[in-house]
């Protein structure tokens, strides 16, 4: 994925800016926890009349990029795109959704297609005939606790061909199928993986499973990092629980909208520092204030493990801390967390570099918030190895954005690819869309700059790809063609 280009990044836009701009024109909201509701612009209603303040409030602006999405029509843009129509209200004409490129739409019409062929093929786990297969089943997923009833409630269906869960994503409006995830067990020695397939592709997968059981009503919402976590949380506390389509690595603005109506959500991400991490992160995403984090810990694992060990899910839940604290603590309030990091101090150390193990010797894994300066001459292979550095996090599900300034990033990627697929694919192209599928599927993201730039802009880009894409690692390659040659003094 190629963040906007330095020529024509969309302007960022202030919430002020989007306030006044309303105001102005007429067009009713309210302020809501990361969006502004405003009536959409796109169901009906004159087109030369300002929307009715007594319409549905279903167009959601989100503050921190001004982006829009319309939960009725699906319609979605950027700022200038809501500006733009309007624009067109104000001529008498009725606005148009922005519309995506026909290749994209033709991608999403085969994934629902495949989709939809896949699903009619799946099974509920209870209709398997053999009693035994079924077991193996449950017991393969860590599920022999969860009852038929709450499976079925969820949809969720067993796919025999590919030995793998089935989680549909069905549309809120109608109900109708979008996409589904699938998920095979992997078992290496006494651990099991988890290998998680979508379509459509993961990039344009934008389910929050379990969002059409949401009533209209609810107030209160656990997020949670896994489907089968939704599911048990459910069944053993009753309560509105959701699943985020990439777990603990991303939670993309374009799910906002469909969190505003919860006044308190509770994060259950998992049952590891990464996902404690996450948890905050997505919490000022989603406003501090309504926000609670379940503390990763023995007594306090992910959903699924707490169900399967009988633990009280509902105390788990009501142990949850505020994500907001104020500007001075004391140590009783930092007390678990401190308690937290010496008992896993081999998670507080960062992500392991699975090629590395001098690495993690000397680095001890990435941790958020530090930087490391690789040095060398020219040709010294800096370029290789920070490629491979990153590749490995990301492997590893650490969102990763790569401003490469020397070289271009179609080079930069083909050094990538060649390093994922470990072997010369230019000596076997067959293999090439295989490789480069999965490829596509990584957390990594490149800025579009090359040379000399404006610091500025490139900070600019750099925080909204933090806010759009959770990116926790950001490589700059390197910094002497950024600031350009001839400004090397040594303040600079």
């Amino acid at each position: 994925d190629v963040l906007p280009s330095p020529d024509g990044p969309a302007p960022s836009v202030s919430i002020t800016e989007i306030r006044q701009y309303l105001r102005a024109q007429d067009i009713p909201f309210h302020d809501g926890y990361s969006c502004l509701h405003t009536p959409s612009l796109f169901t009906g209603g004159r087109a030369d009349q300002p929307p009715s303040a007594n319409a549905p409030y279903t167009l959601f602006i989100d503050k921190t990029t001004g982006s829009f999405l319309c939960t009725a029509t699906l319609a979605e843009g950027t700022w200038q795109d809501f500006q733009a129509n309007v624009e067109l209200r104000h001529r008498g004409i009725t606005p148009i959704p922005p519309a995506s490129s026909e290749e994209m739409e033709e991608e999403m019409r085969q994934a629902r297609e495949d989709a939809r062929c896949i699903w009619d093929r799946a099974l509920p786990l209870w209709e398997l005939l053999d009693e035994e297969e079924t077991k193996k089943t449950k017991a393969l997923f860590g599920i022999s606790q969860v009852t038929d009833a709450t499976l079925k409630r969820f949809g969720v269906r067993y796919l025999r061909t590919a030995e793998s869960l089935v989680f549909p994503w069905f549309s809120p409006q109608n109900a109708t199928l979008k996409g589904l995830k699938l998920v095979r067990a992997e078992k290496k020695g006494d651990t099991i993986t988890y290998v998680e397939e979508t379509l459509p592709r993961f990039d344009s997968y934008r389910n929050l499973f379990g969002l059409p059981l949401i009533g209209r009503r609810d107030t209160e919402l656990v997020l949670t990092g896994w489907e089968l976590d939704a599911v048990a949380l459910h069944q053993a506390a009753g309560v509105a629980s959701l699943a985020l389509p990439r777990g603990a690595s991303c939670l993309p603005p374009t799910l906002l909208p469909y969190l505003e109506q919860f006044k308190r959500i509770t994060l259950w991400l998992g049952e590891d520092l990464r996902s404690w991490e996450a948890a905050k992160l997505f919490a000022r995403k989603l406003s501090l204030k309504r926000c609670s984090l379940v503390r990763p810990g023995d007594l306090q694992p992910r959903p699924l493990e707490a169900l399967n060990q009988g633990l009280n899910v509902t105390k788990i839940l009501r142990s949850a801390l505020l994500a907001s604290h104020k500007s001075i603590v004391s140590f009783r309030q930092l007390r678990e967390e401190v308690f937290g990091e010496l008992i896993n101090t081999e998670q507080v150390s960062g992500v392991k570099w699975a090629r590395f193990p001098e690495l993690n010797k000397l680095l001890k894994g990435h941790r958020r918030g530090e930087l490391t300066i690789f040095t060398g001459p020219t040709g010294s292979g800096k370029t290789t190895f920070i490629s491979e550095y990153a590749l490995d996090l990301c492997m590893q599900g650490v969102c990763t954005l790569w401003g490469s300034f020397e070289i271009n990033n179609v080079r930069l990627a083909k050094i990538m690819l060649t390093q994922f697929a470990g072997r010369r694919l230019e000596d076997q192209l067959e293999l090439y869309d295989e490789w480069a599928d999965r490829f596509e599927d990584l957390p990594l993201y490149f800025m579009t700059f090359h040379g000399q730039q404006n610091i500025k802009t490139v900070i600019d880009t750099m925080q909204h790809a933090v806010y759009m894409y959770d990116i926790t690692h950001v490589v700059v390659d390197n910094l002497q063609f950024m600031m350009g040659h001839e400004h090397l003094s040594v303040d600079r």
